[in-house]
């Protein structure tokens, strides 16, 4: 355009950004916040690909546009995409918006650091020690370590990766060629995450041994000790149990206590991925569906999810003490992680874990929390399991919508009635 304007930058003229970052949330609240949860409108206003690429003009140009044209970009992107925060979106295992977490995330983005030195996340790294602190204390660890990582896949992996650094300390240096053919072992029910941190670790998936599940989808413990006797037998070694708080189809929890009775007997590490099972255990009506999990040696948590904290939000925990997180993935970086800074370099976290750059992921948790109280989440935990016995209920009376169909079997769980699969995926 001949008459476009650059965008303000606060270098230039920081009143006119000022007054047109005001622009933007005033389109943020009106058509993402206000519409986007209400339920009159609509959850998507759904457009095939072609058609949505013409109506966003999604080509990047060499020259810039007005203001004003932003702005209307702006809303367009928020007026196509899907409204996660909408009462009806029932699509994945995240939705609402909760306006404390909302107000951290845009603190976060706004303050745009990094988190993994004291000296440039000063109020980040203490605030992120004692909510890692605090979701310990729930698990019943009165010490360990953890870390916010970027989603729960990826804190399943990092407990692949701790568990076989415990047993085969070589492996950092030496890899593969320090490692005899190793055994994982996980539910049937189990997150995809199990299989591709295998592949990605240099494991194989064929490292991943499948225990069976029952009608329920609850790992079976008697299965999980012969598979243990079978990979043995065929020379592989056992060294991680993956068990299960929350699968993702069924909601199920697998057994902990006997799982980890089988795991110290045979001198495995237990991993439990709860992701979405975790923040049940704010709710003391509830938590003992995760009985045992005290037992485990890492847990993969999701606040982002039952909770509602906002994406993205996950935590892995460890009961280790031992700083396993730094031995493992240290590289002792002389440019960032110096001995000699004025505080104490234990506040550096960085070296914990394999990346440099790490978002901040505390604070939403942080006002959320603050704001709610453990005991506003505890409410909010028992409201959404007496949500599922109310679908269940209603299903069982007959009174399911017609598009789920009359012939699916119902299913329940915390997450909601499943008439599988139209339920969860219906609007």
């Amino acid at each position: 355009m001949a008459d476009s304007k650059p965008l303000p930058s606060l270098d230039g003229d920081p009143k006119a950004a000022e007054a047109w970052l005001r622009d933007v949330f005033e389109i943020i609240v009106d058509e993402a916040i206000r519409k986007g949860t209400r339920a009159s409108e609509k959850v998507c206003e759904w457009k095939e690909p072609e058609e949505l690429k013409r109506l966003l003009d999604l080509e990047l140009q060499s020259h810039g546009e007005a203001q004003e044209q932003i702005l209307e970009r702006c809303r367009a992107v928020i007026h196509y995409s899907v409204k996660t925060g909408h009462p009806r979106f029932f699509n994945q295992l995240f939705s609402g918006l909760d306006p404390h977490a909302l107000a951290g995330r845009i603190i976060t983005e706004s303050l745009n650091t990094s988190q993994y030195t004291y000296e440039i996340a000063p109020v980040f790294v203490l605030m992120e020690e004692e909510v890692l602190k605090k979701l310990r204390a729930l698990v019943g660890w009165s010490s360990g370590d953890g870390v916010f990582c970027p989603g729960g896949s990826i804190s399943n992996m990092y407990a692949m990766n701790l568990a076989r650094y415990q047993r085969y300390p070589d492996c950092k240096q030496r890899g593969l060629r320090a490692l005899p053919p190793l055994a994982i072992f996980t539910s049937k029910e189990c997150h995809y995450s199990v299989n591709k941190g295998a592949a990605f670790l240099g494991l194989g998936t064929d490292s991943v041994r499948v225990v069976k599940a029952d009608e329920r989808g609850k790992m079976i413990p008697e299965d999980l000790e012969r598979q243990i006797n079978l990979a043995e037998a065929e020379g592989a070694v056992p060294f991680l149990v993956s068990a299960t708080s929350g699968t993702t189809v069924l909601g199920a929890f697998d057994p902990l206590n006997a799982i980890a009775a089988v795991c110290q007997r045979r001198g495995l590490w237990l991993h439990v991925d709860a992701a979405w099972g975790g923040s049940v255990l704010l709710s003391q009506k509830h938590r003992h569906l995760l009985d045992g999990i005290q037992r485990a040696d890492s847990v993969a948590w999701n606040p982002h999810k039952l909770l509602g904290a906002g994406l993205q939000c996950s935590v892995l925990l460890l009961q280790d003490t031992s700083n396993l997180l730094k031995r493992c993935h240290g590289s002792q970086a002389s440019y960032l992680f110096q001995q000699d800074k004025f505080y104490d370099v234990a506040l550096d976290v960085g070296d914990k874990v394999v990346q440099c750059g790490r978002h901040v992921d505390c604070l939403k948790l942080w006002l959320l929390w603050k704001a709610q109280g453990g005991q506003g989440l505890e409410q909010r935990i028992d409201r959404a399991f007496a949500l599922a016995h109310l679908s269940l209920s209603t299903c069982a009376s007959g009174s399911c919508p017609p598009a789920f169909g009359e012939s699916r079997r119902v299913r329940i769980t915390a997450k909601g009635c499943l008439r599988w699969p139209l339920c969860s995926r219906s609007v």
